[in-house]
C-alpha cells in the first residue's frame, strides 16, 4: 500500500505533539509494509527516519518555519534574505508553495498512491489538491481544530474555513479522541459517520535510550523537594487552549491550605507574560518556575522531577504529554475536556473551569503519599497496553474502507 502523507513537522524538527504523533504512526504503518512519501514545509536531515521517505517541500530551514505565525498570517519572518525563499513570509504564502510542492511531485508519476493522509488544517488544501490530481481518497487526520486551538472560540476565520474545507472534501476522517469527534460534528456540521476515533499511542521502546535523570538540571526544585515540597508540572505550550491561568490559580487556591507547593512551567508561548503577572498578583511567583522551551534531557528531566502532572486545557483533542509524564512515573490530573482522559482512568479529572476542584485534587495528592503512590502505579499499567501498532492496523482497515460507498466502519 503506497500512502501519500502531509504533515507540518517530525521530530527532531518538531515544536509539539502533532510531529511525535506523525513520526509514530508512520513507522508502525511502515512495520506493516506500507510504502510512505512524507512531505514536510521545510529542509532538514531526519536522520532516524529510514523507514519513509521525506520530501522537503521548500529551502526554509525548521528555525524559519518556527518563525512562521499560526494566527497571525502577516507576520515576517526577519533576515531572510534568500531568492528561493524570501517570497515565504508568512503561514500563507507557504502553505501555497508547500501545495505546488505536492503538485509537482504527484504530476512526476513517481508513485500511485492508494490513499492521501492530511494531518490537521496546515496541510488540508494541499491534500484537497492531492486527492483532484489523484483520484485516491483524502484521509483528513484531525489532531486540533481552531476550537480547541483558540480556547473554545471561533479563532483565525482563515484556518476555520481551510479546516472546513477539508473535512466537507474528506473521504473519511479521523478524529484523535472522541472530544475531537464531537467538536466536527457540532462546530463544523459533518455526518457523525464520516468520522472514526483513532486514539494517539505511546512507543515505550522509544525511550529506551539509556536516559538517566540528571538531579543537577532542576536543582533548586529537587532541594525543595528533600524539604518535603510536592513539585507540579505542566509541559505544554503556553497559550490559551492550554487553560494555564487556571492552574495557577489553583496553585495559589492550593498554597493556602497547603504551602510547600511548587508548580514547573515547561515550555513558552505567548502567554508566558500574563501568567507571570498572574502569578504576581497571586503572590506566588516564588513557587512558579519558568523553564522556556526544552527539548532532549532537559524535557525528559522536567517529567522526572515532577510528582503531579496537570493537564489542564481548556479543549485538548488528545494530550501525549499525559502519556510521556505517566512513563517517567507521575501522578495525572487531567481536565475531563482532554482525549487522553477518555484512555486513562487511574488519574483525577476535573472540569478545566472548576479551579477549586483542582486545588482539593493538587492538595489530595501532595499530602497523601499512598494516594501519589496509587495512581503513579496503576496509571503505568494502563498507559503501556496503549499501542502505535494498534493504530496502524486500525489505519490500514480505514485506508482500504476509503474507497468505498461511506458506511460506519468498525475499528
Amino acid at each position: 500500500m503506497n500512502i501519500l502523507m502531509l504533515g507540518w513537522e517530525l521530530p527532531p524538527h518538531n515544536s509539539g505533539g502533532l510531529g511525535v504523533a506523525c513520526y509514530h504512526l508512520a513507522k508502525a504503518l511502515a512495520l506493516k509494509g506500507t510504502s510512505i512519501d512524507f512531505v514536510v514545509p521545510y529542509s532538514a536531515v531526519h536522520e532516524n527516519i529510514d523507514f519513509m521517505t521525506v520530501h522537503n517541500a521548500t529551502k526554509l530551514s525548521p528555525l524559519d518555519r518556527y518563525g512562521l505565525g499560526a494566527y497571525d498570517s502577516k507576520f515576517l519572518i526577519s533576515g531572510n534574505n534568500d531568492a528561493e525563499t524570501s517570497h515565504l513570509t508568512d503561514i500563507r504564502s507557504v502553505q501555497r508553495q508547500y501545495t505546488k510542492y505536492v503538485e509537482r511531485h504527484i504530476e512526476k508519476g513517481v508513485a500511485t498512491y492508494d490513499a492521501i493522509h492530511a494531518h490537521d488544517w496546515l496541510t488540508m488544501e494541499a491534500g484537497i489538491r492531492a486527492k483532484q490530481m489523484t483520484d485516491a481518497p483524502l484521509i483528513v487526520h484531525v489532531h486540533s481544530t481552531e476550537f480547541d486551538r483558540s480556547g473554545g472560540a471561533s479563532g483565525n476565520p482563515i484556518a476555520r474555513e481551510i479546516e472546513y474545507q477539508g473535512l466537507i472534501v474528506a473521504d473519511r476522517i479521523i478524529a484523535v479522541s472522541a472530544v475531537t469527534k464531537r467538536i466536527i460534528i457540532e462546530q463544523y456540521g459533518i455526518p457523525a459517520d464520516k468520522i472514526e476515533v483513532v486514539h494517539n499511542a505511546i512507543d515505550t521502546a522509544s525511550f529506551d535510550d539509556g536516559y538517566e535523570y540528571d538531579r543537577r538540571t532542576y536543582k533548586y526544585l529537587e532541594s525543595l523537594k528533600s524539604e518535603g515540597y510536592t513539585v507540579i508540572s505542566a509541559v505544554t505550550r503556553l497559550t490559551i487552549q492550554k487553560g494555564l491561568t487556571n492552574l495557577v490559580r489553583a496553585l495559589a487556591m492550593a498554597s493556602e491550605k497547603y504551602d510547600r507547593l511548587a508548580l514547573l512551567l515547561a515550555g513558552d508561548g505567548e502567554q508566558r507574560d500574563e501568567l507571570i503577572s498572574l502569578a504576581s498578583e497571586l503572590g506566588v511567583s516564588d513557587k512558579i518556575f519558568f523553564t522556556g522551551f526544552v527539548r532532549g534531557k532537559q524535557w525528559r528531566d522536567s517529567y522526572s522531577v515532577s510528582d503531579v502532572f496537570v493537564l489542564s486545557s481548556i479543549s485538548e483533542p488528545f494530550g501525549l504529554t499525559a502519556l510521556e509524564a505517566a512513563h517517567h512515573d507521575t501522578a495525572l490530573v487531567l481536565s475531563k475536556q482532554s482525549g487522553v482522559a477518555e484512555v486513562l482512568h487511574n488519574v483525577l479529572k476535573y472540569d478545566f473551569w472548576d479551579v477549586e476542584r483542582l486545588a482539593d485534587q493538587i492538595v489530595g495528592v501532595a499530602t497523601s503519599p499512598a494516594l501519589k503512590t496509587s495512581l503513579k502505579q496503576n496509571v503505568m499499567q494502563e498507559y503501556a497496553q496503549l499501542s502505535w501498532d494498534d493504530v496502524a492496523a486500525q489505519l490500514h482497515i480505514l485506508y482500504g474502507a476509503a474507497r468505498q460507498p461511506r458506511e460506519r466502519v468498525l475499528v
